[in-house]
């Protein structure tokens, strides 16, 4: 009886569902396929005379309906909300790069053509109409920013040591306090600061090179000391006490221990800190001045800078007005250029000086 009974619960038993291991899914460059077709569709409508925002927009959207669509007709809601997303991440990525890359072609494609022997040797005394340069600029560019960036490294580099190795109380919380509002401080606001600064010792309407290099520095100094605080803070508490450890001074430690460790990402932060204020405008128009002569003495008279010099050139055309709007291209070109080139200083020496790990 009880064997029958037993040999009956098999047969008995329910038959148990089978969950599949594997689901349907898109193919592997399904994504990569259906973002080709929308950018080419969108190519399409800009050729076809929409506006170049509006197809761009249209091509992005009509890539992420696309891709959920399919995604959800084969591997389910949930596979093709995720692609949904990534969709969207994805669009708004190459949304937010086509400005960039419109500004760069625009400034090429307009500032190529005046990139000869004459542009960079030759200054603007006596020219009306075709010819000139900016040599006068491009050196004064380098002259006001190199002094500029002799001011606030320093300064910045100082201050920085003081909050993170020095400064406890009240007067590191002021400090960061003033260098957080330095920070949002218009670049306008700098260049009468300067002229007001000078104004004190010179005449009304004083304009020297001095002055803009003055005005730079306000607007480098919070960004150098920001850059160079976020470093020192990066180096471990292990190091400054091992050095502590065998009775090294505290000043000697930061000086051999501290600052050669985060030397590579302070050199970076003061190279981005150079870029940043290196095509400032508005305060070296209040401070520096326009000039068309070569003046390479920064505390004597007027000094040109390639920002202002581009913008002059623009505001202030000769007659035909062609030849001094390629020259404003020219400059703006110009200076895309140095400020490329900085960047690729400061990725260069945070490699070779970054601290060395072993694998």
């Amino acid at each position: 009886m009880t064997s029958a009974h037993t040999a009956s619960a098999p047969a008995e038993a329910e038959p148990q569902l089978q969950t599949p291991l594997t689901h349907r899914s898109l193919p592997r460059r399904a994504a990569p396929a259906v973002l080709l077709v929308a950018l080419l569709a969108g190519l399409g409508l800009r050729l076809a005379g929409l506006a170049l925002a509006w197809s761009a927009i249209l091509a992005a959207v009509g890539y992420t309906v696309a891709i959920y669509s399919w995604s959800r007709a084969v591997e389910g809601t949930r596979k093709a909300f995720d692609r949904m997303v990534t969709a969207i991440v994805t669009s708004a990525f190459l949304l937010a790069l086509l400005p960039l890359v419109s500004v760069l072609w625009t400034v090429v494609d307009r500032g190529s053509g005046r990139f000869d022997s004459e542009f960079f040797s030759y200054s603007m005394r006596g020219i009306v109409g075709e010819g000139g340069g900016a040599h006068h600029a491009i050196i004064g560019t380098l002259i006001v920013t190199g002094i500029a960036a002799l001011i606030s490294v320093p300064v910045g580099m100082l201050t920085a040591i003081y909050l993170v190795e020095y400064g406890r109380g009240r007067l590191a919380r002021y400090i960061t306090f003033f260098v957080d509002v330095m920070t949002g401080v218009p670049s306008i606001v700098a260049g009468l600061f300067a002229y007001a600064l000078f104004e004190l010792f010179y005449e009304a309407g004083v304009r020297m090179g001095i002055m803009g290099s003055v005005a730079l520095s306000v607007l480098m100094i919070p960004i150098v000391v920001r850059s160079t605080e976020e470093m020192l803070k990066l180096v471990p508490n292990e190091l400054r006490e091992a050095s502590y450890a065998l009775a090294v001074p505290k000043w000697r430690t930061i000086l051999r221990v501290v600052l050669p460790t985060a030397v590579a990402g302070i050199a970076t932060g003061i190279t981005l800190a150079i870029a940043r204020v290196i095509g400032e405008t508005a305060p070296l128009l209040v401070t520096a001045g326009v000039t068309a002569s070569d003046n390479f003495n920064p505390f004597d008279g007027r000094m040109a800078t390639l920002s202002v010099f581009s913008y002059n050139e623009y505001r202030s055309p000769g007659v035909p007005p062609e030849p001094s709007f390629d020259r404003a291209w020219a400059a703006a070109l110009t200076l895309i250029l140095i400020v490329m080139l900085l960047n690729l200083v400061a990725r260069l020496i945070s490699r070779l000086f970054a601290p060395k790990t072993r694998a």
